[in-house]
């Protein structure tokens, strides 16, 4: 294969069919290319320079990759936006990133064209991939564009928005590199090729979550840099997910815990009924692992199963299949560009075995919250920053993640880790799912409380609480064990899979000075 980089692989092989939709509709590089190209002299034309930004609320398609593509070679900021937020949430985004160009899909009309009025966008900036009032349609806006490459072409970068769980999200934005497109592409593979990925095709990478999270255009559009396919889910199905790696001969694809289990819990016909041996590299992060899971996971699919631990502000782990079963539980060693430093409350370096907050750094460019210095300036420690998150390195430097500090449980001056706790609940072949955290306690300041989603067909009732309890004898000190458990249909989580704890946890802490 030549070059690396989409941009000069599909000048080069513009019949490489470079993504599937949901809808089984396939993309050629060459049809690609045209189309990004029209959408970087389109936004030119309109009045965007180097530096500006556009955001998008757009599904998992080619309508994504393309505007992406052509915002990275013309210089521009690219904001991807969660398609599940109202239209002032939006809206915010919009107005806060900067942006002069917003494109919005159909299936998002109302939330996407209210957003725009809100966000006081004016109308030459507003685009839309189908019929949205007061957008004008993609084709109108490529009409008479050349499709051939822009003059002047200079990276841009991504600007994504952190899940703000306290607080509005905040634009994780870095300084333009200056470099040439194409080389910047080919620096943006080094973390997939971290993992061993290899570049050329017939490699597929499917991809199982929303586009609008950095996972998902870290390690998608890597893999189109590395002249890999794209399968895009529409949404999440756990069976639909094997069938489409049968099909499509996948190599290498990102998922989180939560779709393992949902995987986990198919019946064994189903399981059995796919031929998964394409699967090279099978990422997982984004949430704690329980250590059941994941062997679970190694059995069924052998040793393909490749954990990460890493924020949108950079930096990061990497535990390959046969280390994480050295030490079962680790996230893994700092990537080369990377480092790690686990602090006390009192901000000094913790030794080996000691829990503190996790700091991380990269060897490339720093990032700020973008219009939010106090923000960026608490998260910081000697150049190192955090996102909050609680671990320790072993005596060879292998982190090892407790949870988040927020979810931390202080009962009786005792620090109790959620994570553990639900990493055992959720191995009960009657669990489907669990959250764990802590609520007030006159006697002990805090005691933990968990909310189980039982399987299908189990009773939720006194009955099976005991037997839950009674299945952590053994395994989970009893002050670990939870006073109550109380059980829900389905526990709130986002369409990444992250649990949204905070809304079981609030209610309990209204009117008290606990953080929520």
């Amino acid at each position: 294969m030549g070059s690396l980089g989409f941009w000069q692989q599909a000048a080069a092989d513009p019949e490489w069919v470079t993504v599937t939709d949901p809808d089984g509709t396939q993309h050629r590089a060459g049809d690609l290319l045209a189309r990004a190209n029209q959408l970087s002299h389109g936004l030119r034309a309109i009045g965007l320079r180097p530096g500006d930004g556009v955001a998008a609320l757009l599904p998992n398609c080619a309508a994504a990759l393309e505007v992406y593509l052509a915002a990275l070679q013309a210089g521009f900021y690219f904001t991807p936006i969660n398609w599940h937020f109202t239209a002032p949430e939006i809206a915010y985004i919009v107005r806060d990133s900067g942006a002069k160009a917003f494109f919005v899909h159909e299936r998002f009309a109302a939330a996407g064209a209210g957003a725009a009025e809100q966000a006081g966008l004016p109308a030459a900036g507003r685009i839309s991939y189908g019929r949205v009032p007061g957008f004008r349609p993609v084709a109108e806006f490529l009409a008479g564009q050349p499709a051939g490459r822009p003059e002047g072409r200079t990276a841009g970068a991504t600007m994504h928005y952190t899940s703000g769980t306290t607080g509005r999200p905040k634009g994780v934005r870095r300084e333009l590199s200056g470099l040439d497109p194409d080389e910047s592409a080919e620096l943006g593979t080094a973390l997939p090729q971290f993992f061993g990925i290899t570049p050329g095709r017939p490699n597929v990478h499917l991809i199982t979550s929303p586009n609008y999270h950095t996972a998902v255009t870290v390690f998608g559009a890597g893999a189109v840099h590395l002249g890999h396919s794209l399968v895009y889910m529409d949404t999440w199905d756990a069976e639909q997910a094997l069938a489409l790696v049968e099909r499509h001969q996948v190599t290498s694809t990102h998922m989180v815990p939560t779709h393992f289990k949902r995987m986990l819990s198919l019946p064994a016909a189903a399981r059995r009924r796919y031929d998964l041996s394409s699967m090279r590299w099978l990422l997982h992060a984004a949430a704690p692992c329980p250590v059941g899971i994941k062997r679970a996971m190694l059995d069924w699919w052998g040793p393909c199963v490749y954990e990460y631990y890493a924020a949108t502000e950079g930096g990061g782990t990497i535990v390959t299949p046969h280390e994480w079963l050295a030490r079962p539980g680790t996230v893994g060693r700092p990537w080369p560009v990377s480092e790690i430093m686990i602090a006390g409350e009192d901000g000094e370096q913790c030794q080996p075995g000691t829990p503190g907050t996790v700091y991380m750094r990269m060897s490339l460019s720093e990032f700020r919250y973008k219009g939010d210095a106090a923000k960026t300036e608490a998260s910081r420690l000697r150049g190192f920053f955090t996102v909050g998150d609680i671990g320790y390195l072993d005596g060879d430097g292998f982190l090892f993640l407790c949870d988040r500090k927020a979810d931390m449980i202080i009962s009786g001056g005792a620090n109790i880790y959620p994570a553990e706790i639900e990493a055992e609940i959720i191995m009960h072949p009657l669990v489907d799912d669990v959250a764990v955290f802590g609520v007030p306690d006159d006697d002990w300041g805090e005691s933990v409380r968990a909310v189980v989603q039982p399987a299908a067909g189990a009773e939720p009732g006194e009955e099976l609480a005991a037997d839950i309890l009674a299945s952590l004898d053994g395994r989970l000190a009893r002050m670990k064990w939870p006073k109550t458990i109380d059980f829900m249909a389905e526990l709130p989580r986002d369409p990444s899979g992250k649990l949204l704890k905070r809304r079981l946890r609030a209610p309990f802490w209204e009117g008290r000075s606990a953080a929520i």
